[in-house]
């Protein structure tokens, strides 16, 4: 694989049982490459291995005094200067190619898994994790790769010359023999105590980031309310910690430096010392004696790899380690059995045929074909994970237990674990959404959830989506409400643009409010037109008048069209067909709005932030009920 070719057609399947067994994948993946920058390193490697020797013989032949002999060593060096160029600029073009393309691969095998599980990779793994295994962990890798290559092939030249001065000067190869290995070996106690003091440096790192990356993105709200210092505070005391560990990493890296300068100027006054005294008593000759200084200084520039290696497996273990933790991760265990069976059949699953109902067997909700279904939940998170499921990516037990965890809420409860572990998977026109192919089950079932993400570019190319070719922008941005939006977005637009649909966003929206960038996802998903949308909090940042609008752009656009909304705004509920409440896991109550608010407590509850005083005490009245209904029709006739 050449630089040129990349992308892969297909990174492979990788083995991300560890992170040792990721590494052996990815050399297994690149073994013609590493075989080639193994040869030139053999001949980079030989022809500085060599050379000592040349330039023994050639003091030999000056004592000597054999010019035929001294020419022919001169035209042995220049070959031994040919053979070191070449082979070193071929060494590093196929070195690097193996780093880049090792690299590429893992990035690759990231930006897939990421797409396959969607929103839910954040549920497993911090965000800044994420970026920081698909950036520096994946340099580090390449590293690795990069290296090995390069440490065989001076691995080689050391076996080389020592061998060879066993022969041409036993008595010093007998020293050398024995201190080179002492040489190569002596980082190897200190270099578990470098590897936690790079993971510690490596993970104050992962989270400085994260916490960066937060405050960027919610930099609008924190100067709103005041808290912009204090979360900039924080991160120069993160900033700091990262310092302190990388300074304490490089101090260890800066022993083991030491030492493999230290300990091979060892090795070169002990031959010297050694040497002289053998000459002196003409054991042997005086070319033979520079031929080992010779060669002992040369050592000095392959055993730099043997350090090299140690560095980069060091550094590359605990990436790899994390790389493939995240390749690792999977919608469920369920998922991976149904993968499995669905692999062994001679047929392949096909797609439900037009206007199947959406049912999630372990809830119990039920979104009939071509009904406007809202579904109300007591927890927003189990809003969030029911979201997830119902676009076919059911978490297991470990991920509900880190989601818990990382809102902050009590997803490690029983109720939450029944719920997610072990459960089936949702059915839409009774065929199981798992065992269709992930690109057929996002064709038809499309989730948005609560904090939709807009690229840079331009708003056609934010509509530049795969889509059925029913819904116009012009259509999905009018029943989203984003007139202001697109005078928005022709306001902050250098002058000459008039076509709004040329309009740039700036990345993520920024230049815009939260609930302008909610309605413009919200068109965004409209246009493309699946046969199940669902909508996680659609209208949250919005007025309540805009809000009755686009629920009622929702139900004209989508009509005939199954659409379901994970909401509790009175707004969007009184204008679906039929309402849900999900209450602790499955499904307690269905109705329409008006009718669930008369008879049904829990949902009165949430819907109309009823408080346990009131709840004790029966519900609300139906006086506040009907005044309730005639604020409702109140803001449908307004609206």
């Amino acid at each position: 694989m050449q630089i040129s070719d990349l992308p892969y057609p297909d990174p492979g399947v990788p083995d991300a049982r560890s992170g040792p067994r990721f590494l052996l994948w990815l050399g297994r993946g690149q073994l013609g490459g590493q075989l080639k920058s193994l040869c030139w390193g053999m001949l980079h490697f030989t022809g500085v291995a060599a050379l000592p020797y040349a330039v023994g013989l050639g003091v030999n032949a000056v004592v000597d005094r054999e010019p035929n002999r001294l020419l022919l060593v001169g035209a042995l060096l220049l070959a031994i200067g040919v053979a070191i160029s070449v082979g070193d600029s071929m060494l590093h073009r196929t070195a690097v190619t193996n780093w880049i393309t090792a690299a590429a691969r893992v990035q690759q095998l990231l930006a897939r898994k990421t797409a396959e599980l969607g929103s839910a990779l954040t549920r497993r793994v911090a965000a800044g994790e994420v970026v920081a295994v698909s950036t520096g962990d994946v340099e580090k890798i390449g590293w690795f790769v990069e290296a090995v290559s390069r440490f065989l092939a001076a691995l080689f030249s050391v076996v080389l010359v020592c061998v060879g001065l066993l022969f041409f000067a036993p008595e010093l190869g007998v020293v050398v023999a024995i201190g080179v290995p002492l040489i190569a070996l002596s980082p190897l106690p200190l270099l578990p105590r470098a590897t936690r003091r790079a993971d510690v440096q490596r993970e104050k790192a992962g989270k400085a980031t994260e916490l960066a990356s937060d405050t960027v993105a919610g930099l609008r709200v924190l100067r709103g309310i005041g808290g912009e210092e204090l979360f900039l505070g924080r991160y120069r005391e993160a900033s700091q910690e990262v310092r302190a560990a990388a300074v304490r990493s490089a101090r260890m890296w800066a022993l083991i430096s030491a030492i493999q300068v230290v300990l091979p100027g060892a090795l070169m006054i002990t031959v010297v010392w050694y040497g002289a005294t053998l000459v002196s008593d003409g054991h042997i000759a005086v070319g033979e004696l520079v031929a080992a200084f010779s060669a002992v200084a040369t050592l000095l520039y392959p055993l730099r790899h043997f350090q090299e290696i140690a560095m980069a497996y060091s550094f590359s273990r605990p990436s790899a380690k994390r790389a493939a933790r995240v390749l690792s991760l999977n919608r469920t265990d369920a998922a991976v059995t149904a993968a499995v069976e669905h692999l062994a059949r001679t047929e392949p699953v096909m797609a439900p045929a037009p206007g199947g109902d959406l049912y999630d067997p372990r809830t119990g909700l039920l979104a009939p074909a071509g009904r406007f279904t809202a579904v109300v939940c007591g927890d927003p998170d189990l809003a969030g994970r029911l979201a997830e499921r119902l676009g076919g990516h059911p978490m297991d037990e470990a991920a509900a237990s880190d989601a818990g965890t990382d809102t902050g809420t009590h997803a490690g409860t029983d109720a939450t674990q029944e719920a997610t572990a072990g459960a089936p998977s949702v059915l839409l026109g009774g065929v199981a959404l798992d065992e269709l192919d992930l690109d057929t089950a996002r064709t038809l079932v499309l989730v948005q959830d609560k904090d939709p993400v807009l690229l840079s570019g331009t708003l056609r190319e934010l509509f530049d989506v795969p889509a059925s070719g029913a819904v116009n922008s012009a259509a999905a941005l009018g029943a989203a409400q984003c007139a202001d939006v697109l005078d928005a977005l022709l306001q902050s637009t250098p002058d000459g643009v008039e076509d709004p649909m040329d309009a740039r966003i700036t990345e993520r929206g920024r230049s815009l409010s939260g609930g302008q960038r909610q309605r413009l996802a919200l068109a965004r998903s409209l246009v493309t037109d699946p046969e199940v949308l669902v909508l996680d909090e659609p209208t949250s940042a919005v007025d309540s008048h805009t809000e009755a609008r686009i629920a009622d752009g929702i139900a004209a656009l989508r009509a005939g069209r199954t659409t379901v909304v994970l909401a509790s705004s009175p707004l969007l509920l009184d204008r679906a067909d039929r309402v849900v409440l999900v209450d602790e896991g499955t499904v307690a109550a269905v109705g329409t709005h008006r009718e669930l608010l008369q008879r049904e407590p829990r949902y009165r509850a949430v819907v109309t932030r009823e408080t346990d005083e009131e709840r004790g005490l029966g519900g609300a009245e139906p006086t506040e009920l009907t005044e309730l209904e005639e604020v409702l029709t109140e803001i449908e006739e307004s609206a």
